[in-house]
């Protein structure tokens, strides 16, 4: 009997999963490179709170030159304001990109100023949640097209995180639909997580180029060949490479299509501690040449 999950392994997951042979990692000589490489800090977050600046400084020796922050427990900056957080970055060769913050209009409004006081580019709404009715996510719709009026008045940009709940249908229809209908192009864009939308069945290529070029952000981790358990810590995420999942061809289709930002975000750690897996993920896209 083929189930769902048979399907995605058979079907969805293995229209992207063409195997990378040596040879292709190192492209022809001119070819091109991510203009950035990125992590989010959610990654690594126990070492953040234990050891913000040597964390920042491990992950600047492995090669990352940009960072993704979240609302953990000490807040985006970590404790230490806008001002001296971007700069403990920037002495480890960071930029600070965006970061995902799920607050409401008072905490965007102070938010978005912190932000472009220190040149940032994103604010990002990462989860919602399911929800009950489609008509739910048409109001979630106008919600981020609310903040996204904020992030354009202090000159960033607004941006929602999908995970996997927007591609599993709701009264007939996929939220993520929805909320790239319902949100207005000139205020909100999207960040794709390979991840999920590869798992739930859906094309990340697909979206991408439709609705090019919404998906501005991206986090990359990749899908184990053979699959965990559905109930499994993050079931069958890990390093990029070590998957099917291929980001070659993805990857260039991103750059092709408005894509700017790539974070590396891996959520299950097997036999590896967080910043091994930060290393051994830097060290693959330091060898991913795009043609």
């Amino acid at each position: 009997m083929t189930t769902r999950r048979t399907f995605l392994k058979n079907a969805s997951l293995l229209a992207l999963s063409a195997p990378l042979l040596k040879s292709e990692l190192f492209a022809a000589p001119f070819a091109r490179k991510l203009p950035g490489m990125g992590i989010q800090l959610y990654m690594v977050k126990e070492d953040m709170e234990k050891d913000t600046p040597g964390t920042l400084a491990q992950l600047g020796k492995m090669g990352y030159t940009q960072i993704e922050s979240y609302g953990g427990n000490k807040g985006v900056f970590w404790g230490i304001g806008n001002r001296d957080f971007s700069k403990l970055a920037k002495d480890n060769g960071l930029t600070l990109v965006s970061t995902h913050y799920a607050g409401d209009s008072k905490g965007y409004e102070k938010l978005a100023a912190e932000a472009a006081e220190i040149g940032m580019k994103y604010l990002i709404y990462p989860w919602k949640g399911p929800q009950k009715s489609i008509d739910d996510f048409k109001r979630i719709a106008e919600e981020f097209n609310h903040y996204g009026t904020i992030c354009k008045k202090n000159g960033l940009r607004f941006a929602y995180h999908p995970h996997d709940y927007p591609y599993k249908p709701v009264d007939g229809q996929l939220p993520i639909d929805v909320l790239l209908a319902g949100t207005d192009k000139e205020l909100v864009d999207f960040q794709m997580d390979f991840y999920y939308t590869v798992t739930e069945g859906q094309n990340p290529e697909a979206y991408i180029k439709k609705h090019a070029p919404r998906f501005r952000l991206c986090h990359m981790r990749d899908v184990l060949k053979v699959r965990l358990p559905k109930g499994s810590e993050e079931e069958s995420a890990c390093d990029l490479g070590t998957g099917i999942i291929n980001y070659l061809h993805l990857l260039k289709t991103g750059l092709d299509n408005g894509m700017e930002y790539f974070f590396v975000e891996q959520s299950r750690f097997f036999h590896e501690t967080p910043l091994q897996s930060a290393a051994a993920n830097a060290a693959w896209l330091k060898k991913l040449k795009l043609a």
